[in-house]
């Protein structure tokens, strides 16, 4: 019946609510160490390379508190290709408008890219003034700088009537006649070991003003005039107050003599104006074997 029915439901125990499962919680993730971050980090390369560059747009090669510098461009460049700030080491410092066809440069990346491929990524990211080749990787403790043991520079003049505008930005423009002979009588009392303080720029106290010259030479090429010239290493502005004297002397407003005397002077910069910055290259830097770049 109808109320038999009821009474047997009524009998019936409830049935179990069901309960919802909560969802295990993960183990928590243990941090890696300093030491296993490091076993797994890339290892540091110490890798050199040749720069060259119009130096007319830069204030100079190393980096400073204002104006665009070689150095900057090339730390900029590097930063973009291995993701993290890199220091950059160049072998010698250029003031504003010099140019360079054998500045080398040395940089710590940790990256597994071979040396072409470095070289080319790094062309990639830079200015059309600036231009990296020959990467090589060196030893870690490689310092361009410190390490290099001889220097050239090369000074251009075009020695015509007429300015040639082609050649403005690489070349000083002197009208008139110049005496090469008496200008390379006179450039034969660099070589040697001395003391260039009269051929020098302002230099850090204490810093010695000595330097080797190994060779020094005028030749004419067409209308231009090459003044070659091989150091141990050189002193601010020390190669361009040379060629200011010794145009002077080419003009004959300065005698061998005199010259030499002021080659000898104490005091800075005795020897008279530089020639302008734009006629100046750094051609290259030497090392020991095996660490040409």
């Amino acid at each position: 019946t109808k109320a038999t029915q009821r009474s047997k439901k009524k009998l019936q125990p409830p049935k179990p609510k069901t309960q919802l499962r909560r969802p295990s919680k993960s183990p928590p993730k243990r941090r890696t160490t300093k030491t296993e971050q490091a076993e797994h980090a890339l290892p540091g390369r110490r890798l050199a390379f040749t720069v060259s560059y119009d130096g007319e747009e830069f204030v100079g090669s190393q980096r400073q508190k204002v104006g665009r510098t070689v150095q900057q461009e090339l730390e900029e460049a590097a930063e973009r290709l291995f993701g993290a700030p890199s220091r950059i080491s160049l072998a010698g410092r250029t003031d504003s408008g010099t140019h360079a066809r054998g500045q080398v440069a040395a940089i710590t990346a940790a990256t597994r890219l071979d040396v072409d491929t470095v070289g080319r990524a790094l062309n990639a990211h830079l200015p059309g003034d600036v231009a990296v080749r020959d990467v090589r990787e060196v030893d870690l403790e490689f310092d361009p700088r410190r390490w290099a043991r001889r220097r050239a520079y090369r000074y251009t003049i075009t020695n015509t009537r007429e300015r040639q505008p082609l050649t403005r930005r690489s070349a000083w423009h002197v009208p008139g006649s110049l005496d090469t002979g008496a200008m390379q009588q006179a450039a034969g009392a660099l070589v040697g070991r001395r003391d260039f303080r009269a051929c020098s720029g302002p230099v850090e106290t204490g810093r010695t003003t000595i330097r080797t010259v190994f060779a020094a030479t005028w030749q004419r090429s067409g209308c231009a005039l090459l003044f070659d010239i091989e150091g141990d290493a050189f002193l601010p502005q020390m190669v361009r107050r040379l060629v200011g004297a010794l145009v002077r002397v080419g003009h004959g407003s300065l005698t061998e003599e005199e010259f030499t005397s002021l080659l000898n002077r104490a005091e800075l910069a005795t020897i008279g104006p530089a020639a302008p910055a734009h006629g100046l290259c750094l051609e290259r830097v030497w090392y020991d074997e095996g660490y040409l770049p």
